[in-house]
């Protein structure tokens, strides 16, 4: 009888020590900077969705989410570095408008629909690019919150820096723009007439300094820096 019971016991440990294993981990939705915001502006909980930009709580900056559906915000478009009149017009790779693909054009586009609320659009400087690199979460991953950043590139982010002498490799072309490698989360120079990924920023205020409860709140006065 007592082995019987022993057994049982042993049995059941086995049983339920494999059914604990088994079970996936909640995952943490967690972050110390980021909160997901809706397309109308809206902050949402962490494991909400969907959301169309992320707002950088630690550095006061709404960040456009990229998406897979051939939209203005598509992460697979690239442009050409075109601003004021300097760079290169027209020289990315995007089909949301025939004949313009720079980043002047998806500036233009995106603070027209006032993604998230927001018409303050910009490209970001260096500075705020590098901000977002992170070691990857997972092998092969890319050098960012993977989790809150969609559809981010092994490849070459734009920044607002210009009028910058390249290196000897592009020396032919005399001056670029700096840009992130978020494959490998790094900066270099490139000519304004590579066709290199954009991913938009713009700054404001009055948005939750925490993980934003039940209650809903609007991005209600966006505020310009480095026009």
């Amino acid at each position: 009888m007592k082995n019987r019971l022993l057994i049982s016991f042993l049995l059941l440990s086995v049983i339920v020590g494999y059914c604990l294993i088994a079970l996936p981990t909640q995952k943490n939705h967690m972050h110390p900077r980021y909160i997901k915001i809706s397309a109308e502006g809206k902050p949402l909980k962490p494991w909400q969705g969907p959301w169309a930009c992320v707002y950088d709580k630690e550095k006061q900056l709404l960040w456009e989410i990229k998406t897979d559906n051939e939209s203005i915000h598509d992460g697979y478009w690239t442009y050409s570095w075109y601003q004021n009149q300097k760079g290169v017009a027209n020289f990315g790779d995007c089909y949301f408008e025939p004949n313009r693909c720079d980043t002047a054009d998806l500036l233009r586009h995106t603070n027209e629909n006032g993604l998230c609320g927001v018409q303050t659009w910009r490209l970001p400087n260096s500075e705020e690019l590098a901000s977002l690199v992170e070691p990857p979460s997972r092998p092969g991953n890319t050098h960012i919150a993977h989790d809150f950043f969609l559809h981010i590139q092994h490849g070459d982010y734009w920044s607002s820096e210009q009028t910058t002498k390249l290196s000897k490799h592009f020396n032919q072309f005399k001056e670029g723009a700096k840009s992130v490698n978020f494959h490998t989360g790094t900066s270099m120079t490139l000519p304004y007439r590579n066709a290199a990924f954009v991913m938009l920023v713009s700054s404001v205020t009055d948005l939750p300094t925490s993980q934003v409860s039940g209650r809903e709140a609007l991005i209600t006065t966006p505020k310009e820096i480095n026009k």
